[in-house]
């Protein structure tokens, strides 16, 4: 029987009405909620996280990523790190619905510019923005998921998908910032992160606490922070 405080009643014509899809006429991207990207495809090409089409309409192809088509040293350096950015491309002509785990989707525009991103963050990437996997150098210690991010750089948009709304912190030379490396989406270009140990929060914690390993940024740039830490695991581990 329905209950009042576990929803409420519409009828079908209702719901359809409300829920239907938007044509808001956006562009390449467009948000039809916080957690549902539409990508509109006309002859046209999206890189797309792995699993993450939940519909389409339209006449579109899908075929995984080739491992040399971002080139040998990326392989490489996937293989090392177990990086996460894993595409799908999609190929036609129609509408695709791409949506992560019901995470908040923005859209981000590139204009010329570089952004580092976490590679488990990225949802939807266009074809103009090139990729290169990037380490984490000065390291003291040995965590893939804070030590291999992607760069992205170019004119066009991206997609990310985090855990609730991001913030941005100002870095300054006067004014570094330390984050969670599981709690770190991106950081801008220009800023080289490096990955520290903080031995009294290793030891009221234990060695299994996220917050005794941390990454600082030093210079002027920004960093993206999400309220949720995601589990990383150590190299060899």
């Amino acid at each position: 029987m329905w209950h009042p405080t576990l929803g409420s009643m519409t009828s079908l014509s209702s719901f359809v009405s409300e829920h239907s899809e938007q044509n808001r006429n956006q562009g390449f991207f467009e948000l039809e909620s916080e957690w549902l990207l539409e990508v509109n495809l006309r002859s046209a090409m999206v890189l797309m996280k792995i699993g993450s089409m939940v519909a389409y309409r339209g006449d579109i192809t899908f075929a995984r990523e080739g491992i040399l088509e971002q080139g040998v040293g990326n392989v490489l350096k996937k293989v090392i790190s177990s990086e996460g950015a894993v595409f799908t491309k999609a190929t036609g002509t129609g509408k695709l619905y791409l949506a992560n785990r019901a995470r908040l989707l923005t859209i981000i525009k590139l204009a010329g510019e570089a952004l580092f991103m976490n590679g488990n963050d990225l949802l939807a990437v266009e074809p103009t923005l090139t990729r290169d996997i990037r380490m984490v150098r000065r390291l003291t210690g040995m965590l893939s998921g804070g030590l291999f991010n992607v760069k992205l750089e170019g004119t066009g948009a991206v997609v990310i998908a985090t855990h609730g709304k991001p913030m941005v912190l100002e870095v300054t030379p006067q004014s570094p910032v330390c984050t969670d490396p599981q709690a770190t989406v991106g950081w801008s270009s220009g800023l080289e992160p490096e990955l520290k140990t903080d031995i009294q929060l290793k030891s009221l914690f234990g060695r299994g606490s996220g917050e005794s390993l941390q990454m600082r940024f030093e210079g002027k740039g920004f960093v993206i922070v999400q309220p949720y830490e995601e589990r990383l695991t150590r190299v060899g581990a």
